[in-house]
């Protein structure tokens, strides 16, 4: 048990907010559940009516976690009026090629002083967009933040201590969250660098498809320390150019949630690297998941910028080769270990 859990240095709960959850996946119950086990009078939004009527009645997501009983504070609701319209905090769960949608649909039921919190771990494609940016885009004048972190619902939902980061420009919404959703097995870290949080959390699904490869492939220990090691310098090159704090990198947002979905068949998007590695059609392994693996989105928006920025990124273009264009993964993999040396920590420069 870790010290800080033992000295009950998680602060308490000293005001219930109302909370508004949209998007009823596993990691979205998760999170409405944790709100309401902490008292805070929560609806969890589902887009398809039938299994929010099932859900409320039967107190449980049966579809993604069954098992995991909702907290007595938790409504099931497909009504988003009811859902968003006396909210205090709304986090919006919802797959990143529906986002856009969802939020142009709440935006005029939304308080206008609700902080708004996205969890949604994607990029859309158009210009390049993160989530948090269509909440600022959509909904100007909101306070916004990003939660984010090595999350996987069901270790959550099993009360497996768990970190993750709330990142935001304002202090406010930072502590707000971090006193609705901490508890003694969730622990909320706070992060001002709502870019770089982001897109760690959304460039990491690229890296967990190579990884699953790899381990589908019979790759040895030192191949996985070396795909995690230069994951991470290359996630963290791009996200620089594009105004992230490196150091960010460093935390939990970061490498702890790059070497969570890189060494867990957990992870949808290492599930559907392993099944590529294993020969099976992408459409297939899409299609039998059941669930967004927001990686091969992510794979093209983000092999185009890359090449647009000119942003030496070998693992995302191999990747790209491997499945968009059908290049061999021996081939691709060859290539990436006979190219250009390189240094081997990012921002450090090379000898003189």
């Amino acid at each position: 048990m870790n010290a800080e859990h033992q000295a009950g240095q998680v602060q308490p709960v000293s005001e219930k907010v109302r909370v508004a959850v949209l998007g009823g996946g596993s990691f979205g119950t998760a999170i409405a559940n944790i709100s309401a086990t902490n008292g805070n009078p929560t609806r969890l939004w589902m887009r398809d009516s039938a299994r929010a009527a099932l859900c409320q009645q039967e107190r449980e997501n049966r579809h993604y976690i069954p098992g995991y009983r909702f907290a007595e504070s938790l409504t099931a609701t497909a009504d988003l009026t009811a859902a968003v319209g006396d909210a205090d905090i709304v986090f919006v769960s919802v797959p990143s090629s529906g986002f856009r949608e969802v939020v142009n649909q709440i935006k005029p039921l939304v308080r206008s002083d609700a902080l708004m919190v996205s969890t949604t771990k994607g990029i859309e494609g158009l210009g390049f967009t993160l989530m948090s940016e269509i909440l600022a885009e959509c909904m100007p004048g909101h306070k916004i933040g990003v939660l984010s972190g090595p999350n996987f619902a069901k270790e959550i939902v099993e009360r497996q201590q768990t970190g993750t980061v709330i990142a935001s420009d304002h202090a406010d919404l930072i502590q707000r969250v971090q006193k609705t959703l901490s508890s003694s097995y969730f622990r909320v870290y706070a992060n001002a660098d709502r870019r770089g949080v982001e897109l760690a959390g959304a460039l990491k699904n690229i890296y967990a498809i190579i990884s699953g490869m790899a381990y589908a492939l019979g790759a040895g220990s030192n191949t996985h320390a070396m795909l995690i090691t230069r994951s991470l310098a290359e996630m963290s090159r791009l996200a620089v150019q594009l105004g992230a704090n490196p150091m960010t990198f460093l935390g939990l947002a970061g490498v702890g949630d790059l070497i969570l979905t890189c060494t867990s068949d957990l992870s949808r998007n290492y599930r559907v690297g392993y099944a590529l590695g294993k020969g099976e059609a992408l459409e297939d392994i899409v299609a039998s998941l059941g669930q967004v693996a927001e990686g091969v989105n992510t794979l093209q928006v983000v092999a185009e910028k890359a090449k647009a920025m000119g942003v030496y990124m070998p693992l995302v273009a191999g990747l790209y080769a491997v499945i968009f264009k059908g290049i061999p993964i021996s081939e691709v993999a060859h290539k990436l270990m006979v190219g250009e040396q390189n240094t081997d920590v990012e921002f450090m420069g090379s000898a003189s």
